[in-house]
């Protein structure tokens, strides 16, 4: 069993509640993001599932030059403090460079290290001194049992709130599989585990200009990896997916949570009693 985790008012791991990492892939504009993190408080509530809302300012690893990244830093901080403020939630977002971790650590609640960095030890000795927790996603090129020299990385600055976020592996071009075994490996470490649902089934550059995505195998995904022990749930909502600027196709929609997180956490529920 891994090492409980403090967020806000609820832990991570350790036998806690299944938690929900949910919001959209970026800040698209205030108007949009507000109603998804207030739909998602209603529904979480009603629930009772411990969530944390998740939005990225910049998405700065597109596919093409002219993808829509996000209003950045400064406005996307902004917009993230008073979406925290008004309800009272724990907030995730990522960082891609050592110049943003201290602005960005006065507002997050917990700074993610994306996949295609999970190996920059600057950015993630830098993160980890600022004393947030920190979701490290595994990186599509690597090993689960790598996870292990990452998660020392951030404990060499003194840093133990680590959560560990699986996301799928590369498997040939534009496509990524989940292997599940490695959910138990990366546990061996001691730090919780977190399943990207909705990454795991991206098609990584299959549009062409951008990233394609099967969002119809998520929930099953989902399913499986809750029942094969994981900590919390990682999953990317919007109210029209279709018209999503970033990452569509692998994101769910709003109105087929309550259903998905009912089943998710009977599963969790089921295998803890077990």
């Amino acid at each position: 069993m891994s090492s409980p985790i403090k967020i806000d008012n609820f832990t991570i791991g350790g036998g806690a509640p299944l938690a929900l990492i949910a919001g959209p892939c970026v800040i698209e504009d205030y108007e949009i993001t507000r109603h998804i993190a207030a739909t998602l408080k209603d529904i979480t509530g009603r629930l009772e599932v411990p969530w944390i809302f998740k939005a990225s300012y910049d998405k700065a690893n597109r596919t093409s030059i002219t993808s829509y990244r996000g209003p950045g830093p400064d406005e996307g901080l902004e917009i993230l403090a008073e979406i925290k403020n008004e309800f009272k939630i724990p907030i995730l977002s990522d960082v891609h460079r050592i110049s943003e971790v201290s602005a960005a650590s006065k507002v997050l609640d917990i700074i993610q290290i994306p996949a295609f960095l999970c190996r920059q030890t600057d950015v993630l000795i830098e993160a980890a001194r600022s004393g947030k927790v920190i979701n490290i996603k595994k990186g599509q090129f690597l090993a689960p049992w790598d996870m292990a020299n990452v998660v020392l990385k951030i404990t060499s600055a003194g840093n133990r709130n680590i959560l560990i976020t699986e996301r799928g592996t590369m498997f040939g071009y534009n496509n990524l599989v989940v292997d599940f075994r490695g959910l138990m490996i990366m546990r061996q470490t001691g730090y919780p585990v977190i399943f990207d649902a909705t990454h795991s089934v991206q098609l990584p550059g299959g549009a062409g200009t951008s990233s394609g995505g099967q969002r119809d195998f998520a929930p099953l995904l989902a399913k499986a990896a809750v029942a094969a022990g994981v900590d919390g749930i990682f999953l990317e909502v919007h109210r029209d997916p279709e018209q999503a600027l970033c990452d569509g196709p692998n994101s769910l929609k709003l109105d087929t949570l309550d259903d998905l997180l009912s089943r998710l956490t009977s599963i969790h529920e089921t295998i803890n009693r077990r």
